[in-house]
């Protein structure tokens, strides 16, 4: 352990006690030199001690150093005013004064300097407030500006359609979103809205401000495709900027992916966001705002690097994936598509301080408020019409890029149908030829007429042709020289596409992305369908979430727009649906597909029972066809429309319920499948008016663990169950603990004419009739 205080430490007071230092100590060495045998003497040292300094030491002034040294330890000294009192006694009045003077004189210029660099840290810091303050202000300026309103995502008629984006559009339902999906490959639209519909069923909404008044600092929001996630990160920063939400947060960055994957060298965070706002900000270090700035970061799944940037596995050369990890250090929220997110948040497996939520979309209070404000009078009646009546409608309306669609389509129509929409396909297709009609042609020929024109078709053609390539690529923003190769003489041509396709200017050049990525999935299923055999189409697997716009395109109705998109270029082996269904159904359904997406597909394709179509319900020996909590609208139309099939070829069902409260749609369901229903599985008691089996059941699974049953309701279980058990011929009947009527189920049981069956009751099973007996 060293003898000496730390160089330069003091006390504070009187100068004469600052604390002895080896400089200190030497230096007084320097003064005594030989004289040190006397000096040791005069601090009491033996003459034992003096004499082995002189034979270790060398100089005159190390043995100097050496006696003060062995005096410091013996006594434990340690400030100066101590060794003065000795060099004074001693007569060294001249070295204390030398010493003094060098030693003070040096503290008062440490004292001065330690002085200036304080007032110099402060004056900088106050700087740096005054500076961020006016960065604050300046971010705040240019958002209410630039966002304050925003045009809908639709071309306009005539002039754009601005929103006012502080007192509309907050009827968008938020709730959570902590399930994170394990599968991480990239689902397509149809998947997700799959999903989205199933939880929309069911869900709890949380306020706008209870989410983002949370201190957390990460928030993490995903929604489907034009469900409004940019509307709200707009809202937000309007918010931020009013004072009304982020109220610690001084500085916030808004950095949408599409432009940033043009930043693709961009090295470091302060060089990004100098790309973004180079007017606003200058000479900006982010790392000494670590505590005060936010990140917005949107259109996550648009992010061309985004699989790197999610698998720590995978490595990257661009530096532009290292500067968005990089910001996961500051506070932040990421928006973008919901597979994206539900695999991005495996990056925050060990933060709790993170909130993960999804858009739901308009509730119904929110679906109202815009037809009320956006439809004018003479058509708001047929938009209500069409919004009750047609199950797409329904299903869709809570999505503001189609619920803006469809009302603007409604209104423009001259058919005034409220059946526009009878299928997905059909609500895409109107939503394509809408924007070709409105955007492109800029005329109001009617689509027919529109259709006619080769050119028309060859231009058609040509969009449907790039959203193929660029889905197939899983692209979303390609470069001019991308565009060139798919239009010849972009420079005169480049505006035609406009409306379809956005063109986006930033300081690195020009880059195009399709308008929406819901029409870019739809024009690349019309390109498939028109261009691509069966075989190549079921062999892409980037063309799986497109399968059933793909055969919703086979669809041959001449009441649907359908007809003008599927002869723009045949293809040598056409598409049929009856090969596209049977490759569907040949797939290992568990891996691959479910029978739910190829009902989907059949409803899609809206085809008539052919003799092609029988032998694919043939292969088959039963169908199934099931009712539970999270079921949609649509999956139910979709279920009834293969019923139709099953019931005129007489193909058998299995039907499994397990749902207690069930919508008059999907009464009418149940009671068309128990005509003809060959394994039934049944959770809830149900009872409804025609709700009765009407013939054999080759097998029936009961199930009630879930639902308390006791002698009060076990009138509801005879009237719910006892049918079906009498017409059936196997049986597996699992019972709850908590039934007290046991007794009278083995007697309706033995009186059956069940040849098989299994019960399960309180931790015993029971096979036979001999067991039942009590």
């Amino acid at each position: 352990m060293s003898l000496y205080s730390s160089e330069g430490a003091s006390n504070k007071g009187n100068d004469d006690q600052f604390l002895l230092t080896s400089k200190i100590v030497g230096r007084v060495g320097h003064f005594i030199g030989g004289k040190f045998d006397s000096f040791g003497r005069h601090l009491n040292l033996s003459q034992y001690d003096v004499s082995n300094i002189k034979t270790d030491e060398k100089t005159a002034q190390a043995k100097a150093v050496a006696v003060i040294d062995m005096w410091i330890e013996r006594n434990g000294i340690s400030k100066w005013e101590q060794l003065k009192i000795e060099l004074l006694s001693f007569g060294h009045k001249s070295t204390v004064e030398i010493i003094e003077k060098e030693f003070l004189l040096n503290r008062k210029k440490s004292r001065q300097k330690k002085s200036k660099k304080k007032k110099e840290t402060k004056e900088k810091k106050e700087r740096q407030n005054k500076d961020l303050s006016m960065m604050s202000a300046e971010l705040k300026k240019f958002y209410l500006e630039y966002y304050g309103e925003i045009s809908e995502l639709q071309p306009p008629l005539q002039a754009s359609s601005n929103v006012d984006l502080m007192h509309k559009f907050v009827d968008l339902c938020i709730v959570d979103a902590v399930k994170t999906q394990k599968d991480a490959v990239s689902k397509g639209f149809s998947v997700e809205r799959k999903e989205f519909l199933e939880k929309q069923v069911r869900f709890t909404s949380i306020p706008f401000r209870e989410v983002f008044m949370n201190e957390k600092s990460v928030i993490l929001l995903s929604g489907i495709a034009g469900i409004g996630k940019t509307w709200l990160l707009k809202k937000c920063l309007l918010e931020w900027s009013n004072d009304l939400i982020w109220k610690n947060v001084e500085l916030v960055f808004y950095l949408e992916c599409r432009r940033i994957n043009e930043c693709e060298n961009v090295s470091n965070i302060n060089e990004l966001l100098s790309v973004f706002y180079k007017d606003i900000i200058s000479n900006f270090n982010i790392s000494i705002h670590t505590n005060s700035a936010l990140f917005v970061i949107d259109g996550l799944d648009e992010f061309k690097f985004f699989n790197e940037l999610s698998n720590s596995e995978l490595k990257s050369n661009s530096p532009i994936v290292n500067v968005l990890a990089e910001i996961r250090n500051y506070n932040h929220l990421v928006a973008g598509r919901v597979y994206a997110i539900d695999q991005y948040q495996n990056k925050y497996t060990d933060r709790n301080d993170k909130l993960t939520v999804q858009i739901m979309g308009f509730n119904e209070y929110g679906i109202t408020n815009y037809v009320e404000n956006h439809v004018t009078e003479e058509y708001k009646e047929i938009v209500k019409a069409t919004l009750k009546e047609s199950p797409i409608a329904k299903a869709m309306a809570s999505i503001p890029f189609y619920l803006s669609s469809m009302c603007i389509i409604i209104s423009d129509s001259k058919t005034r149908s409220t059946n526009s929409f009878l299928t997905m396909t059909d609500l895409y297709a109107n939503i394509f030829l809408y924007f070709f009609r409105k955007h492109i042609i800029k005329n109001n020929k009617t689509i027919y007429q529109i259709m006619e024109d080769n050119l028309n078709k060859i231009y058609v053609s040509n969009i449907c042709k790039i959203a193929f390539e660029l889905l197939v690529q899983n692209k979303v923003i390609f470069s001019k020289n991308e565009f060139q190769t798919f239009v010849n003489d972009l420079d005169k041509n480049e505006g035609n596409f406009f409306g379809f396709i956005e063109k986006i200017e930033t300081d690195w050049g020009c880059f195009y992305q399709f308008a929406h990525l819901t029409i870019m999935e739809f024009c690349a299923s019309v390109y498939a369908y028109n261009c691509l055999s069966c075989d190549e189409i079921m062999a892409n697997e980037k063309l799986k979430s497109c399968l059933p716009m793909i055969c919703g395109l086979t669809n041959k109705s001449q009441d649907t727009l359908l007809q003008f998109l599927v002869n723009l270029s045949p293809s040598e082996n056409p598409c049929k649906l009856s090969i596209l269904l049977s490759s569907i159904l040949d797939r290992p359904f568990e891996k691959t597909f479910s029978y739910e997406f190829l009902y989907e597909c059949f409803y899609e394709s809206q085809t008539s029972f052919t003799d092609e179509i029988k032998s694919i319900f043939d292969k088959r020996d039963y169908w199934p066809i099931s009712i539970y909590n999270s079921k949609t609208s649509y999956a139910i139309s979709c279920d009834n429309h293969i019923l139709n099939y099953c019931l005129k070829s007489g193909i058998k069902l299995k039907l499994s319920v397990d749902k207690n409260i069930l919508s008059d749609k999907e009464k009418k369901l149940l009671i068309r499948c128990s005509t003809n229903v060959r394994i039934v599985l049944l959770c809830p008691p149900i009872n409804f008016e025609g709700w009765k089996p009407k013939d054999k059941i080759e097998e029936l699974d009961i199930w009630t663990p879930r639902y308390l049953i006791t002698k009060k309701n076990k009138k509801d279980f005879e009237e719910n169950f006892l049918p079906w058990i009498n017409l059936c011929e196997e049986l597996r009947l699992t019972l709850c603990d908590d039934i007290d009527f046991f007794k009278d189920i083995c007697e309706w049981v033995r009186c059956s004419n069940i040849k098989k069956f299994k019960i399960w009751y309180r931790g015993k099973v029971f096979r036979n009739v001999d067991e039942l007996t009590f």
